[in-house]
């Protein structure tokens, strides 16, 4: 009775928070549903309405709605990683490698600016400015232990930032070509018309990803759900397409990735509280400046990318862009870039992140924690 009544009121606090994301995606931001359900999410729960049902000492929703917000993410973004993407990987292999690793590094630095010019503790600045997306980081940021509220500010204020100002720098320095190549083909082989073999195909997909996800549990994977998923889909999606000679048709709906966006701005808003936000003002003055600089610094190097390897400067801004894989895409498709290198990059940096931050961050707060004892201890003795 006490498991029903628990599930009764996660579903009224995420049917309440969702209407948030309603309302701002109608707005046509790719991720309106996530930032308008987060932002609804953690006015609740900071004002806590008696309406709402939810007990002072509770420390948010259930964690199994960000764990199906994660996998219904990642089974998206594996689905995305098809044949046609690694074709594109192949060709430009060392430019794309090369990106990534300076995306990643220059990410950190901007970590590293905000952890020594804020009140922020080193790991939420380090994941905050992590070039993963607002879809993910977030989640990441409580399997780590840092600060959801500023990773969620931090990383929402890059995203809207790379929206709102690659697009128009692309215009003003680049005129538009005709292109050679498709511009919404390679986005992902899903579709939401509904027969029997993309359906069946999804229900492999979905069991390939909850049996990845189990693994990932056991095995101890950051983010197991997420990245489980992910990895599992992958496999199964590019292992039967080698078999069978072409890429298989799954079945689904553009809505899903609405929900996943609702369960995780709902769970990660949900356990919000006032003090999360303490010295917010500075964190978002040096959070700004941070992410104007690495931004820049993206945008300087995709020129001289485009320069040396042909690719064309749009694509080569949009590939590598720290916003998000959705956003990104859709930019392609609206400004005629090759968006299957766009989603190509976007995914294998999105991968990496996930991946491998995560236990670095781990032995980066080890290592500080140590350092930090020994100070302690000298002092002490002194």
């Amino acid at each position: 009775m006490k498991k029903d009544e628990n599930l009764l009121k996660d579903l009224w606090f995420i049917a309440i928070s969702a209407a948030g994301g309603f309302i701002l995606s109608l707005t046509g931001i790719s991720i309106g549903w996530m930032i308008g359900t987060l932002i609804v999410a953690c006015c609740l729960a900071m004002i806590r309405p008696a309406w709402l049902m939810m007990a002072p000492d509770q420390k948010g929703i259930n964690r199994r709605w960000l764990a199906l917000g994660q996998m219904i993410l990642g089974i998206e973004l594996g689905q995305k990683l098809n044949l046609s993407v690694l074709s594109v990987l192949k060709d430009h292999w060392f430019s794309v490698g090369v990106m990534l690793i300076l995306s990643i590094l220059l990410a950190m630095l901007s970590g590293y600016v905000l952890w020594r010019f804020s009140k922020t503790d080193m790991m939420t600045s380090f994941v905050g400015t992590a070039p993963g997306g607002l879809s993910a980081m977030p989640s990441i940021a409580q399997e780590v232990g840092a600060n959801t509220a500023i990773v969620s500010l931090v990383q929402m204020m890059r995203v809207l930032l790379v929206v709102l100002s690659i697009p128009f720098l692309v215009i003003m320095i680049y005129t538009k070509q005709d292109s050679s190549t498709s511009a919404a083909a390679g986005l992902s082989s899903a579709t939401t018309d509904f027969r029997l073999a993309p359906v069946l195909w999804t229900v492999i997909l979905i069991l390939a990803a909850w049996g990845a996800c189990k693994a990932a549990k056991c095995l101890k994977f950051p983010a197991p759900w997420l990245l489980g998923s992910m990895l599992g889909v992958a496999i199964v999606h590019v292992g039967g397409a080698a078999v069978i000679g072409h890429d298989m048709t799954s079945w689904w709906p553009s809505q899903a990735n609405h929900v996943s966006q609702v369960f995780l701005g709902a769970t990660i808003g949900s356990k919000m509280y006032k003090s999360m936000f303490a010295g917010v003002t500075r964190i978002i003055i040096v959070g700004f400046v941070s992410s104007v600089g690495l931004i820049a610094a993206m945008f300087l190097s995709a020129v001289i990318v485009s320069e040396l390897t042909g690719i064309s400067l749009i694509t080569s801004v949009l590939a590598f862009a720290p916003g998000g894989i959705a956003e990104m895409a859709t930019t392609s498709v609206t400004l005629h870039a090759d968006s299957t290198f766009v989603v190509a990059v976007q995914v294998i940096r999105v991968i990496l992140v996930i991946a491998l931050l995560p236990p670095f961050y781990r032995l980066l707060h080890h290592l500080h924690g140590e350092k930090k004892g020994k100070e302690g201890s000298i002092s002490s003795n002194a």
